[in-house]
């Protein structure tokens, strides 16, 4: 029987009360929701946090498991040399949570992944199909790997949301609309564009717009994008369009601050889940999202990114019909974590 140990690079902050807490990141909760699900489904898993990668061999010595995935890229290539020899009958998967544009912005990526498949235990485990198959032709080039031999090496072990948890959301009648496009602020993310079609958005159905994001997580260059939004807003009349910065909150309560927006957008150039879209959704709250996201597969609702009309023309649509939004989404996502609970499943039932 297979028994799985989650291992995550804790990130910690100082809260008000002076304590250290776990940063609650995406990554944090995409391991714990496949936790949870595996352990229903029979599987045993366990989630641990390595403070770097020299808690990895006490970690693994503590809870004895047959495959340890390690979430991301963080641990060096040559800490398996070791690792391997302490723990020969393991099974290592790192597995990735980006798509190729995101991981170009990684300096080391290509480096460490070209050396991690040179470990005969060690295998690439990625959350998007396109993903996979790049990391196939790479490593298929580099190392001449067969058909066989690279469909074993690299591991398609897509993301798991809680679909029971959503909830239902009334409607309400106010002279402003909530819109929000949470997550890290990144170029990727594509957030400016899209407080560009929210200005636009609200002066058609004429409400006063509050444009909610998080502004303490800034990631890989995002600082420009962030000052971009502020200077954006910060020029414009304050009574008719409004900047709402929210720090980045633990799950309750960022799920608390989802369910009193109207419209969520998450209109990114590159995602290969989107747990925020998931959050945001999860409240009742449409969300207007890009084709990227491969949970949102639907033509109504989803936008161009790069087209601030098409941006625009969706959230109109999902403003007018909120219920059908919320529904067609639902369903997708529904069928997407489905589908996941059939692949973990298999992948490890046939160990």
């Amino acid at each position: 029987m297979a028994k799985i140990l989650f291992i995550i690079k804790k990130r910690e902050e100082i809260d008000e009360t002076g304590n250290k807490k776990i940063i609650e990141t995406g990554l944090y909760n995409s391991s714990n929701y496949l936790n949870a699900i595996l352990n229903k489904m029979g599987i045993e898993t366990v989630v641990d946090y390595a403070i770097d990668n020299n808690c990895i061999d006490r970690i693994v010595t503590k809870h004895k498991p047959t495959h340890v995935i390690i979430e991301a890229l963080w641990v060096v290539p040559e800490k398996f040399i070791i690792l391997c020899q302490l723990h020969p009958k393991i099974k290592w998967i790192i597995r990735f949570h980006s798509d190729m544009p995101f991981m170009a912005c990684e300096g080391n990526a290509m480096s460490w992944i070209s050396k991690y498949s040179l470990f005969k235990n060690l295998y690439i485990g990625c959350n998007a199909p396109r993903f996979t198959r790049e990391i196939k032709v790479f490593l298929q080039a580099l190392n001449n790997l067969s058909e066989n031999e690279i469909e074993d090496k690299v591991i398609y072990l897509p993301n798991y949301y809680p679909i029971d948890t959503f909830k239902t959301k009334t409607k309400e009648e106010k002279d402003f609309i909530n819109v929000c496009c949470f997550g890290a602020i990144r170029p990727l993310k594509n957030q400016l564009i899209q407080a560009i079609s929210a200005i636009e958005f609200s002066k058609k159905i004429n409400k006063k717009l509050r444009y909610h994001i998080n502004a303490t997580r800034l990631e890989t260059n995002g600082s420009p994008v962030y000052h971009n939004i502020k200077g954006l807003f910060t020029n414009l009349p304050s009574d008719r369009f409004e900047l709402v910065e929210h720090e980045w909150h633990n799950k309750e309560k960022f799920l608390k601050i989802c369910s009193e927006m109207d419209i969520g957008l998450q209109v990114s150039f590159s995602e290969t889940f989107n747990i925020v879209g998931c959050d945001i959704l999860s409240q009742g709250v449409p969300i207007v999202c890009s084709h990227d996201i491969p949970w949102s597969n639907n033509t109504v609702y989803n936008a161009i990114p790069t087209n601030s009309v098409d941006i625009t023309s969706k959230l109109t649509s999902t403003y007018e019909n909120v219920d059908d939004n919320v529904k067609i989404n639902t369903e997708s996502l529904s069928n997407y974590v489905e589908n996941t609970k059939r692949i973990w499943n298999k992948y490890f039932n046939e160990i």
